[in-house]
């Protein structure tokens, strides 16, 4: 009988999670909390005669695993090391493990950033697989890797293909109220399974799966009916008897909630409506199902990037932009039909408003709380990989210091962070596009940056940044002092630097104390 181990997932099918021996599996985690609580469930349950053993990169085993009393099932013995962040190190793991534990017919955990594995060349890191695979064969053992955090996308690009070398490889993807188990393939003495995605939950029963309940689809009778806002067709009438128009967003979807599959088109004039038009989009999606056709048309420039993602994210199949025609938005509206909205969208919208929307802080903010903030940024899976936004650092024209540069600084949006070092400032923007850039520092900056900052450098993905923000924590002097508090507050004061000085508030000055006068005279 062959030897084999499993992932530990309650009612998750044997084809999907048992891994068999030798063999090497791979999988990707979003979050590195549900990496570590997967790991444990996962050595939990392993039979207590099993040969077990983990190997961290980055972090140490003890805060993966915790200490022996947070293992009541699984092996008898766990040994754990730590591997250097090196490619010397992972190149000899074979040779250390061979040396220091000397394994067989056991099962090996590696867990590591997605960090980790950018960094190695991809022909080093296929060598690497090949040269693991045949220690896995002599050693008769299996090599389970989970990857986390920011680029498991990169990782499982790179992998999808390696399916001759890799006998599983899977991803646990976090969306905003559920996780999905996604499997690109996975082979084991069941046979072999693919492009398989299902639903896996968390919760105080661990991971697991829960069985879908299945539907009854109603019947589709009004997928030709049209609702729309009346500014939609810009005062035209109706187009036809199957179009209907609404003086208000408010009233279209109180109309549209016997709908199954007709085409909604909403109207967006101003900033303040995105938060109603949201709910009504999550109201309709959640309740009328996916067959509705859901469409938000601008009709004066109002939208953000964010605010975008957060109507796609409530439903929305379709946002039409302010600068369409009226003849380009119905031919937009006519390319939806027919189509079924495919993606999940969660039963709490505050979850999504939560993920959706910026940071609740803007302007300055000291350089250490800086990159704490951007790292906890950079490592939010429900923020859509590199669109998180942009990271910018300007150097001052010779004879502006750095600090008398952030006094022109002026920003207004939430989510936008600045801070400063020795020689540079470094601007965070939130959902901010690369193409928008030289629009948003006209916003922030009421001079021309060219002429205020000599040199300017742009990180847009999410590794840039990352690294760049390591490259500030350790390249930062230790003599390093904050500026005034004077100062914050001037590069945060709309009227600063605009020409126009704050309104003065008189008080009461003692020139001469009633006992100085008297010997004054």
């Amino acid at each position: 009988m062959t030897l084999s181990f499993t992932l530990g997932v309650h009612q998750l099918w044997d084809e999907v999670q048992t891994m068999q021996t030798p063999g090497l599996y791979w999988l990707n985690a979003d979050r590195e909390q549900d990496a570590k609580t997967f790991t444990n469930q996962m050595i939990a349950a392993q039979p207590i005669d099993c040969n077990a053993a983990l190997i961290s990169i980055g972090a140490p085993p003890a805060e993966i695993v915790g200490g022996p009393e947070n293992f009541t099932n699984g092996p008898a013995k766990l040994p754990i090391f730590l591997l250097p962040q090196e490619e010397k190190a992972l190149l000899q793991l074979s040779e250390d493990l061979t040396r220091i534990l000397n394994p067989r017919e056991s099962l090996l955990v590696l867990f590591s950033p997605a960090s980790f594995w950018e960094s190695i060349e991809k022909e080093v890191l296929t060598r690497w697989v090949t040269n693991i695979n045949t220690w896995l064969n002599q050693r008769r053992c299996t090599l389970l890797v989970i990857c986390h955090g920011s680029g498991v996308n990169n990782i499982r690009k790179i992998f999808i293909s390696k399916h001759r070398q890799l006998w599983g490889l899977a991803s646990l993807r976090g969306l905003q109220d559920e996780y999905r188990y996604d499997v690109a393939f996975w082979c084991n003495q069941n046979g072999v399974s693919a492009s398989l995605d299902t639903v896996i939950l968390h919760d105080g029963q661990g991971w697991r799966i829960e069985e879908e309940k299945p539907r009854t689809l109603q019947p589709r009778n009004d997928d030709f009916l049209y609702l729309a806002h009346a500014n939609v067709l810009e005062g035209a009438p109706p187009l036809s008897e199957n179009w209907s128009l609404f003086g208000s967003n408010k009233a279209l979807a109180d109309a549209a909630y016997a709908a199954q599959a007709a085409t909604l088109i909403f109207s967006l004039k101003q900033n303040d409506q995105i938060d109603e038009l949201a709910h009504l989009v999550h109201g309709l999606r959640r309740q009328r199902g996916n067959a509705l056709k859901l469409i938000v048309r601008e009709n004066a420039p109002c939208l953000r990037f964010s605010d975008e993602r957060l109507l796609l994210a409530c439903g929305a199949n379709l946002i039409i932009p302010y600068n369409a025609p009226l003849s380009r938005s119905l031919t937009m509206i006519e390319s939806v039909q027919g189509q079924v909205f495919p993606r999940h969208v969660p039963a709490d919208i505050n979850v999504l408003l939560k993920a959706m929307r910026p940071l609740n802080m803007k302007g300055y903010i000291p350089h250490p709380r800086f990159c704490e903030t951007m790292l906890a940024l950079m490592n939010n899976a429900l923020l859509p990989e590199d669109s998180k936004g942009l990271l910018i650092a300007l150097r001052p024209v010779p004879g502006l210091k750095v600090r008398q540069a952030l006094t022109l600084c002026h920003i207004r949006r939430f989510g936008d962070l600045v801070t400063l070092d020795d020689e540079r400032m470094t601007l965070f923007l939130s959902s901010c596009r690369l193409n928008d850039l030289d629009v948003a520092l006209r916003h922030i900056f009421p001079l021309p940056v060219d002429e205020v900052f000599s040199n300017r450098m742009v990180w847009y993905q999410d590794k840039q940044i990352i690294a760049e923000i390591h490259q500030m924590q350790q390249s930062r002097p230790p003599h390093w002092q904050e500026p005034d508090v004077a100062d914050i507050h001037r590069s945060n004061d709309p009227a600063a630097g605009s020409g126009k000085r704050a309104p003065q508030v008189p008080y009461p000055i003692t020139l001469l104390h009633a006992r100085g006068r008297e010997s004054a005279s």
